[in-house]
């Protein structure tokens, strides 16, 4: 027989799981500010109590909603790019472009970029995407490095300034006008960037 607590947790990951999911669809569609708790918690087939059990309010869901799409994004991304490219440079430009267009997905660009900053906050919004997103990029240049690829010079600074460009990038591509046509400018820039930073490194 399951044991009590464990059944109790598995019931709770669960709820919080619903209302994650339940929310990520209603805010996708019409926006933080459009979607009302009473909406979520029926959407998730839980009571309000639920709801306040798991999260403070719906500002706290949606920081969950964030953190849920920011490490689903990094795992495709790796999964995709960064772990299979023999060429850690190259899979630092692939990986650029694939962030761009992940962020073409309704879902992601109306919740992470368009929402999140005015919701959360600029700071905490950087923090979820450092959370998840400096890592990758931190080991993608460690490897770049001891590739001989690009010059060895401080890992952190650097990622830091990849992820802020990763992130300024994706932002003027949500509010342009044109975005496919400026999502593909970005990401030759973005390329751009990185291949500046070959300069010295044995290439």
């Amino acid at each position: 027989m399951e044991p009590t607590a464990t059944k109790h947790t598995r019931r709770s990951r669960a709820t919080r799981e619903a209302l994650v999911a339940a929310a990520r669809g209603l805010f996708a569609e019409r926006g933080y500010a459009g979607v009302g708790t009473e909406e979520i918690v029926r959407a998730a087939g839980v009571s309000r109590g639920a709801l306040y059990h798991q999260f403070r309010d719906k500002s706290d869901l949606f920081d969950a909603t964030v953190q849920t799409i920011e490490a689903e994004l990094t795992e495709r991304i790796a999964d995709q790019v960064m772990g299979t490219a023999d060429d850690p440079v190259q899979a630092l430009k692939e990986g650029a472009r694939a962030f761009l267009h992940a962020f073409a997905e309704p879902d992601v660009e109306r919740i992470l970029l368009l929402d999140a900053p005015g919701v959360l906050g600029w700071r905490r919004w950087r923090e979820i995407g450092q959370e998840h997103g400096l890592g990758v990029i931190a080991k993608t240049l460690e490897a770049a490095m001891a590739s001989g690829a690009l010059a060895a010079r401080p890992v952190a600074p650097l990622a830091h300034v990849l992820l802020g460009a990763l992130d300024e990038a994706a932002l003027v591509v949500a509010h342009s006008d044109d975005p496919a046509a400026t999502r593909a400018q970005m990401a030759d820039t973005l390329e751009d960037l990185l291949d500046g930073l070959l300069a010295g490194g044995g290439r």
